[in-house]
């Protein structure tokens, strides 16, 4: 039950990512206010590992692994900046909901290359979130 917690969290505090984000590109390139975010994020983050006494552990990464952080990075990158780059044009509310529509990609990603098992219960949540985003994009009047 704990992750659920962690995760609620974190769908928490990604609504105030774009409701924060919305107010503070009024006036701001989406791509410069995304390397603003992606540097203040990596001092808050890396103060964390070093106030809770596992900054050691920056350093213990194989090449494999550093690899794989390495492609991570490099796509949550892109994933902010065209995610910036749509919540200045569009409302919060519209696109927020399409972006987390990466659940999608991730539970067939995850399928394909983490040899997941989805079940019925995952693909009626799927089809649900697509018939969401469907909403969303479909101009209905």
């Amino acid at each position: 039950m704990q992750w659920f917690v962690l995760a609620l969290l974190s769908a928490f505090f990604a609504a105030l990512v774009s409701i924060f984000a919305k107010i503070g590109l009024r006036g701001v390139d989406s791509n410069v206010a995304t390397a603003a975010r992606a540097t203040i994020m990596m001092l808050f983050i890396v103060i964390v590992v070093i106030s809770t006494g596992k900054g050691y552990q920056l350093t213990q990464f194989t090449s494999k692994d550093m690899g794989f952080i390495i492609l991570s990075g490099i796509a949550g990158a892109l994933s902010w900046l065209f995610y910036f780059a749509a919540l200045r044009l569009a409302d919060a509310s519209k696109v927020a909901p399409i972006d987390r529509a990466s659940v999608l990609f991730v539970i067939v990603l995850s399928v394909l290359f983490l040899d997941e098992k989805i079940t019925l219960q995952t693909t009626t949540a799927a089809i649900l979130i697509f018939i969401g985003v469907l909403l969303l994009v479909i101009k209905l009047d």
